[in-house]
C-alpha cells in the first residue's frame, strides 16, 4: 500500500517537502521507530478519541502514553477511545493501526502534545505499516491547523 491518498494530497496542497522512509512491516509505533531508524520521541503517533461532540485526534510522541483523563479535563470533554471499526470507517485509505497524525487531512480536530513542538524533525506513519514520512517540525506544526496544544501524555 502506498502513502494514504488523503495525506499525499494534503501535503502536496500545502507545498510541504517530505521524504519517505521505507522499513520492514511493523505493528506498533515504537517498532516503527526502530525499523525506520528514527528516534521514538520524533515519531508522532495518533490516538483517536470521541465523545458527543465528535472525533478528536490526539498526536503525541511514540515514546509516550496518552493520559485520556488529563486531555478530557483540559478540553472539558468526556473522551473515550475510538474503536477499530470506527477507525476503519474514518480512515478508509489507511491500513488498520497506521493512522497518520494529520487531523485536518481527515477534517478532524487535533490535540497536539507540546513535546512534539520541541522537535526539529518529525516522522509519522504514511497510512501503512511499511513507510514513514519525514517533515520538519515547523511544517508538521503548520499541518495541524488550529490544534489544541498541551502536555497530555507521559513518557513510557
Amino acid at each position: 500500500m502506498a502513502i494514504a491518498e488523503s495525506i499525499k494530497h494534503y501535503l502536496e496542497n500545502h507545498g510541504v517537502k517530505y521524504d519517505v522512509i521505507v522499513h520492514t512491516h511493523t505493528s506498533s509505533s515504537m517498532r516503527t521507530a526502530e525499523a525506520a531508524h528514527v528516534p521514538g520521541d520524533k515519531l508522532a503517533k495518533t490516538v483517536v478519541l470521541h465523545d458527543a461532540d465528535g472525533y478528536l485526534m490526539a498526536v503525541l510522541p511514540a515514546t509516550h502514553h496518552l493520559d485520556v483523563e488529563r486531555l478530557s479535563e483540559a478540553l472539558k470533554r468526556s473522551l473515550d477511545l475510538a474503536t477499530e471499526e470506527e477507525l476503519n470507517a474514518l480512515f478508509k485509505d489507511c491500513e488498520t493501526g497506521a493512522v497518520p497524525p494529520v487531523g485536518p487531512a481527515y477534517n478532524m480536530q487535533v490535540a497536539l502534545d507540546k513535546n512534539l513542538t520541541e522537535e526539529s524533525d518529525i516522522y509519522f506513519e504514511a497510512g501503512n505499516h511499511l513507510e514513514v514520512i519525514h517533515v520538519s517540525g515547523t511544517q508538521f506544526q503548520a499541518l495541524q491547523g488550529k490544534a489544541e496544544l498541551g502536555y497530555f501524555s507521559y513518557h513510557v
